[in-house]
């Protein structure tokens, strides 16, 4: 059964990765930003998470940017997820409201800022193919600067293609993890063993527009196979994505 609670109503490039100077440039159509909101103390959420592992093999980065932020609000109900953080709880309503429900659930998909079917892939792909047909409306730059003990330093830059269309533009930065493996011991998934892939370990924003140097947290030494991603929006939406893997940077 989905989870759901009730709150308060407030051309298709590839995008370029120089792996020498580890830099990435967005497209000149729109990629879709892929946000699907879960829990690890919510039952119905494993599908969904085997579901955004896979998104990948069947939708590279120059059509969708997938990213998985963990919420906080099922940690009552016996399991406290260790990815989850106030932000994207606060995230996950904003983006209801601005789809125009009161009421936000587990797991949850939104494509380029609207709510979306992800179990019925037609629909989903649709939804992409809309997106991806749209020239790009922002423009963003990733490069890695340098790793040190505990985070990883980089330069986003980010603009918009026609300023005055915007209304209130921002920037994202974050840091995803693919990999991970938790034994959950309490709660719905009580005895499980959850894989959660492109999991948001670390998060910046919102940033004005501009270049700015940012560094991320790495949520352990032993971290292997992370991503930065960064995105674009404004009060309508999500305008344009972007992924820098760190695996290009060795």
């Amino acid at each position: 059964m989905r989870h759901l609670i009730a709150f308060a109503v407030i051309a298709t490039a590839i995008p370029a990765v120089d792996a020498a100077s580890c830099q990435a440039t967005s497209s000149k159509h729109t990629v879709a930003l892929v946000e699907l909101y879960t829990s690890q103390g919510c039952s119905s959420c494993p599908p969904a998470d085997r579901w955004l592992s896979q998104l990948p093999s069947s939708i590279d980065a120059s059509r969708a940017v997938p990213i998985s932020l963990h919420v906080g609000y099922w940690d009552y109900i016996g399991w406290k997820d260790p990815f989850a953080r106030r932000e994207f709880n606060e995230r996950q309503s904003q983006l209801a409201a601005l789809n125009r429900s009161n009421t936000r659930y587990t797991p949850g998909v939104f494509v380029q800022s609207r709510e979306t079917n992800w179990a019925r892939a037609s629909s989903f792909d649709a939804q992409v193919r809309a997106v991806n047909q749209r020239p790009a409306a922002a423009t963003i730059t990733l490069e890695k600067l340098q790793t040190r003990a505990g985070s990883v330093d980089v330069r986003a830059h980010a603009e918009l293609a026609a300023p005055s269309a915007a209304k209130n533009p921002r920037l994202f930065v974050a840091l995803v993890q693919n990999g991970i493996s938790t034994k959950v011991t309490a709660g719905e998934n009580r005895g499980e063993t959850l894989a959660n892939d492109r999991v948001t370990r670390a998060w910046s924003g919102p940033l004005a527009l501009g270049t700015r140097n940012i560094s991320l947290d790495v949520p352990s030494a032993a971290a292997r196979d992370l991503a930065v991603v960064a995105f674009v929006e404004d009060d309508t939406g999500v305008l344009q994505a972007l992924q820098l893997p760190l695996a290009s940077c060795n």
